[in-house]
Order: C-alpha cells, then structure tokens, then sequence
C-alpha cells in the first residue's frame, strides 16, 4: 500500500500538473503575464491582417525596424549570458553585461521612434487608414512592454552594480536564491519580447 501511495506520488511530481504545483508563484504570475501578452497580441495582429495591410500602396517597411529588430536580437544574446557568469561569481563581468543589455533596449526604442518617423514621411500616420492604426498600436505596445522590461533590469544593474563593490555584499548577492530568481525571470521575460518582436516584425514584413 505505501509503495502505491509513494508511486501515485512520484507519478504526481513527474506530471506536468506536479511541475506547475513547484513553480514559485511570482514565476507563475510572470508566465499568466506573458499568455494574456500573447493573447493580447495575437488579437491585435488577426486584426491587422484582416484589415489586408498596405496592399499597393507605395509603403515600405521603415528600415529602422528591421535595425531595432537586429538591436533586440543582440541584446537577447547579451542578456543570455548573464545567469552563466552569475553561477561564476562574476558580478564585474555580469553588470558589464547587464549594462550592455539596458543600453540596446535604449536603442532599440531610438530605432523604433525613428522607424514611426518613416512611417509618417511615407504617410501612414495613427489616424488614417486602419492598417496604419493598427500598426502604431502594435508597436507601441510592444515598446510598451519592453519599458517595463528595462525598468526592472535597471534595478538589477543598479542592485548588481552596488554589490559588486564590496565583496562581503557581494557574496551575500551571490547566495541569494531570490537574486536568481529575479534573474531567471528577466532573462525569460525578455527572450519573450525578442521572440514576440521578431514574429510581429514578420507579419508586418508579409503585409507589406
């Protein structure tokens, strides 16, 4: 009887329902942020398609897109790198890193300003036709979301940068289950926005 008991409940652990009951709840209010994100999205982008993009029209995709679109991709790459020279006390190396990150999202909101600016030059402007609305709206949300990406990487940089000062600080950093969690979580968080750009980035190209 204990050794069914004990199998029901390794069976139980083993399940995808078990690795959900594990997951620390500010992890699990990170992924339900990111499926109503996608939802949000993905509602907005069957919009814009239904609206049948820019047809004939001489419109072209701004070429700052497609460099915000390199900048976000680099900086995924960056940010990567960050959990691995965490496990290695290097917190030197990581605000080095985390820096860079912060600075590319910087550019990548640059780009994307300077991207609407060639919107409005070719005349799609917020206003007018309902394929340029939906446009505007898409990436400013996304830009949106990435705010509040940088936002929390700012305090990490700031918080790892302080640490990394002193080295009593910063071996007490370095122990921190929570430090890692929080990095965990931006690093997850901001491959979803990489992710979720390039797959906007991909429809807009199409309607184009």
């Amino acid at each position: 009887m204990n050794q069914d008991r004990k199998n029901k409940v390794d069976a139980r652990q083993g399940s995808a329902f078990g690795k959900i009951e594990h997951l620390h709840p500010i992890r699990m209010l990170l992924y339900l942020s990111m499926v109503g994100i996608g939802v949000l999205f993905f509602v907005l982008v069957v919009a814009f398609v239904r609206t049948g993009g820019f047809g004939s029209e001489q419109f072209s995709l701004p070429k700052f897109f497609s460099v915000s679109t390199l900048l976000l991709l680099f900086s995924s790459y960056t940010i990567s790198k960050v959990p691995r020279i965490y496990k290695k006390d290097k917190l030197r190396k990581m605000t080095r890193y985390l820096a860079i990150t912060f600075l590319l999202g910087v550019a990548f909101i640059g780009a994307q300003i300077l991207g609407w600016r060639e919107l409005t030059v070719s005349g799609a402007y917020f206003t007018g036709k309902a394929s340029g609305s939906y446009l505007y709206l898409i990436t400013a949300l996304h830009l949106l979301h990435l705010l509040g990406g940088m936002i929390f990487l700012a305090f990490l940089l700031i918080k790892t940068a302080h640490m990394a000062s002193d080295g009593v600080r910063s071996l007490i950093f370095i122990r921190d289950p929570y430090r890692r969690l929080q990095l965990s979580m931006l690093n997850t968080y901001w491959h979803f926005l990489g992710a979720l750009w390039l797959t906007l980035y991909l429809v807009i190209l199409f309607m184009t």
